[in-house]
C-alpha cells in the first residue's frame, strides 16, 4: 500500500514516515502544501495523511483542489486546531 504524508513539522513527519515504513507501507512524504498537492494530484497514493497547517497552501486548499479535480483518494486529516468548524470543514472537503 503507497501512502502519503503531507506535515510540515519534520519531526512528527520522519516518525510517521519511519513507523508506516515499518509497517511495511511505501510512504512519500511532503512538508509544505504545494509539494503535497502536486504529488497527490500526479502519483497514484492508497491514502493520504494531511496536515491542515501548511505553509505555502492549507491543507484544506488541498484536499478541495484535488475533490475539484475527481481525486477520491482517502485522506486522514491530522490538525493540532480543537475547534468544530475546522472539523465540519474538513468533512464537506
Amino acid at each position: 500500500m503507497r501512502l502519503l504524508v503531507v506535515e510540515d513539522d519534520a519531526a512528527l513527519g520522519e516518525r510517521l514516515r519511519t513507523r508506516l515504513v515499518a509497517e511495511g507501507y511505501a510512504v512519500d512524504l511532503a512538508r509544505d502544501g504545494i509539494d503535497g498537492a502536486h504529488l497527490g494530484a500526479t502519483e497514484p497514493y492508497d491514502a493520504v495523511i494531511l496536515d491542515l497547517g501548511l505553509p505555502g497552501k492549507p491543507g484544506l486548499a488541498v484536499l478541495r483542489e484535488w475533490r475539484a479535480a475527481a481525486n477520491r483518494v482517502p485522506v486522514l486529516i491530522l490538525t493540532a486546531r480543537d475547534g468544530w468548524a475546522e472539523r465540519v470543514e474538513g468533512l464537506q472537503a
